[in-house]
């Protein structure tokens, strides 16, 4: 009996299942019929058995048998799979026929690799939380150790629920994923501990697995109690655990005066009821695939798994969204004695002013909210709007440049100067496009502020000139230009201000420093998918908005030159940066009686740095991806730019409903993995502003709001006006 897809055949062996290639075998499961069972001693053990009998039923292959423990726990099993048309799926029923002495049970579907039983020979892939072999991600991350037992993850960590692993040698990939958004809301009134049992949870996990064969389960502080189990191990394998589990990950043993030096790990299970009639009913994706690259895999099984998962499509009005936000600013921006900015944080819902600081870019976005409010003030006619705008631009250029050419970052009007925080590279690179987008667009309307271009070709000497000779900058510095910190995976952040500075001045220098960046981000950022460090309060780890500052400068790059290396090394970066996004949903509990999340999905929000929170950054890129379907055809950027335009207002109160202080506003961050939303419950600047300022672009861009609508110009016409540098200046 066997079912194909393309050249993969995935058969029934004697009571087991195989998937070969051309003849080859691949992956295998000898004993596909798995129970861990919570004992009665509180510990998990595992165990597994052949399929009794198997059969093929319309087109479908259907495997049965019943598992029964040494406690006395029976479980039935009736496993179909199915080939379609983009792989197979399994869908199980897993049946308590009988309880024995058990407090609960998890079951497994997978697959051992046949190719290696070495980790290490393997590149793995979980949207937002496992890149390659998680090189640079911190130290306690999963995969950092790749000589532990257990990478399993909850599902609901990753932006879609898919775990991938990539043969570096073959470059055979084997993926397995949640068939369907179906997750419906775990028991509230428990929390998830170290081995609890819970009859509603219906999250899974994904992840691999190679496990000696005792037991492994650790005490609340991190001892490791292990016994000899008989149920025999194949190998490593690609696993799917229902319900799900975290584990294993090492934790700072924040207990003192114990007697053992082992490393204190983590590994948290959740469990089933073991009582007679009880059902499991969950399906999953399994595909398979070859690919020369990694990047090449991920994109393949992302754009398959996002194409089946992808949730609907949020209904909001962008153009009115736009406008709410832009009231947001106004009523915000003020003076502080002699400085002009908004508040650094607000507690929701009623935005209770908390601290008031200026940040140059990154979370602040002082100065680009200062251009928005002047080109918004032009256009509607609202002097107000434009007297603030104009009111931060011109206090940020007159106060905050230094004698080494590298302006300040972060202004407190309550000591009348600025703290002592980090010159990072990408809130450099946020003050300064938007100082000189300002600058270009009054220079277009016949205003000249010639101070502020000077502003700016000051701190683009002075970018040139600490530029290494291999064409990166560092990820920070002090006031006076020397190095703070040596990490170079900041460099793309500041290619897309020398690119504009240059198309304004005419000096090739800035050209040549700008190609210089580039070639070293493609080769790092793109090549080696060293993506880190682009959030400025965060450890120098991989995350996403390095991913979309590298999208921004190659596209840079390519709209100045027309290279399709360039176009290559954006859609590589965009390519990246999208598996950040949650494109499918789940409920999650909010504390809070006021919040979006109360009546609209998470489906939008994006992963912050590599397995943590979530928030509404992706934002940011919509105008983008538009702009990237448009130059390369490509139309999954044309459904993903619609999504993010969209989704990504689900965390707002975009029509006043959620009882925010005004429409339009939303929270930070928060995380949501645990189905229960942790979050500070504040509003800064920069949460509004990555929301109106794609919108702004859209707009001066197109001439519309939506997407959509950009779609019913005439392509040619739509053509044109991509080609954004034509008329820059």
């Amino acid at each position: 009996m066997e079912l194909q897809f393309d050249n993969y055949i995935l058969s029934y062996e004697d009571g087991g299942i195989e998937v070969r290639k051309n003849g080859t075998l691949l992956y295998f499961n000898r004993r596909p019929m798995f129970v861990t069972v919570k004992t009665s001693f509180a510990v998990s053990e595992f165990y597994d058995a052949a399929y009794e009998k198997a059969e093929m039923r319309d087109g479908r292959m259907v495997a049965e048998g019943t598992l029964r423990v040494p406690s006395g726990s029976g479980f039935a099993f009736i496993d179909t799979y199915e080939a379609g048309d983009a792989g197979f799926r399994l869908q199980r029923c897993v049946k308590v026929v009988e309880a024995g002495d058990d407090l609960g049970f998890s079951s497994k579907f997978s697959l051992v690799m046949a190719e290696s039983a070495d980790p290490h020979d393997y590149q793995c892939f979980a949207p937002g939380v496992w890149y390659r072999q998680n090189e640079f991600g911190p130290d306690e991350l999963m995969g950092k150790d790749l000589d532990c037992e257990y990478f399993w993850m909850l599902e609901t960590r990753c932006a879609l629920p898919l775990f991938a692993m990539h043969h570096i040698g073959s470059g055979e990939m084997a993926s397995l994923s949640r068939w369907a958004s179906d997750v419906t809301m775990r028991t509230l009134g428990i929390e998830q501990s170290e081995n609890n049992t819970d009859p509603k949870f219906t999250i899974g996990s994904v992840g691999m697995s190679k496990p000696e064969k005792r037991t492994l389960n650790y005490m609340y502080y991190g001892f490791a109690v292990r016994k000899d189990n008989p149920t025999p191990v194949d190998g490593l394998s690609i696993d799917y655990v229902y319900p799900g589990c975290d584990g294993q990950t090492p934790v700072k043993n924040s207990y003192g005066g114990l007697d053992y030096h082992n490393k204190a790990m983590n590994f948290r299970r959740i469990n089933h009821p073991v009582v007679p009639g009880f059902e499991q009913n969950y399906s999953v994706a399994i595909n398979f695939g070859q690919h020369e690259s990694f990047q090449g895999m991920m994109r393949d099984i992302w754009r398959i798994t996002y194409s089946r998962m992808r949730d609907r499509l949020f209904c909001v009005d962008n153009e009115r969204h736009y406008r709410n936000c832009m009231e947001i600013f106004m009523k915000y921006t003020r003076k502080y004695g002699d400085s002009y900015g908004l508040p650094f944080a607000c507690q929701l819902p009623d935005m209770d002013i908390s601290s008031v600081s200026f940040q140059f870019g990154f979370v602040g976005q002082q100065p680009g909210i200062g251009n928005l409010l002047l080109r918004y003030g032009d256009r509607e006619k609202l002097p107000e709007a434009r007297e603030k705008g104009m009111g931060i631009l011109d206090f940020w250029v007159n106060t905050a440049m230094t004698p080494s050419g590298l302006p300040q970052m972060c202004y407190n009007p309550n000591i009348k100067g600025f703290e002592p925080y980090p010159h990072y590279t990408r809130m450099l690179a946020d003050g300064m496009e938007a100082i000189l987008d300002a600058y270009v667009y009054l220079h277009k309307v016949g205003e000249e502020k010639t101070d502020w271009l000077a502003f700016c070709i000051k701190t683009g000497d002075w970018l040139v000139k600490v530029q290494n000779e291999d064409g990166s900058f560092y990820r920070a510095y002090y006031t006076d230009g020397s190095i703070r910190m040596d990490s170079k995976s900041n460099t793309p952040s500041v290619i897309r201000f020398l690119v504009q500075l240059y198309l304004v001045t005419g000096d090739e220098k800035y050209k040549a420093a700008a190609e210089k960046a580039g070639d070293w981000s493609f080769d790092n950022a793109y090549l080696n998918m060293e993506y880190r460090g682009g959030t400025c309060d965060n450890t120098d780890i991989q995350d996403k908005e390095a991913g979309i500052y590298a999208l921004f400068g190659f596209l840079s790059l390519y709209d100045l030159t027309g290279d399709k290396h360039w176009l290559e090394g954006a859609v590589g970066a965009a390519d990246y940066t999208e598996t950040w996004t949650y494109a499918w949903t789940f409920p999650v509990y909010t504390p809070w009686p006021k919040h979006p999340f109360n009546q609209y999905s998470i489906s939008g929000q994006s992963i912050i740095t590599i397995g943590g929170g979530a928030d509404v950054y992706m934002a940011a890129c919509s105008y983008t991806y538009y702009r990237l379907y448009l130059l390369t055809g490509d139309s999954h950027y044309l459904d993903f730019a619609e999504f993010i335009h969209k989704n990504t207002r689900q965390s707002n109160d975009v029509d006043g409903t959620s009882g925010y202080a005004m429409p339009g506003l939303g929270h930070e961050s928060g995380n949501f993995f645990s189905q229960k939303l942790g979050s500070q419950y504040h509003w800064l600047p920069w949460c509004t502003f990555v929301e109106a300022e794609p919108c702004e672009r859209l707009y001066e861009t197109f001439g519309v709001y939506e997407i959509e609508d950009a779609q019913r110009m005439d392509k040619e016409e739509r053509e044109k006006r991509n080609r954004v540098y034509e008329n820059y200046y």
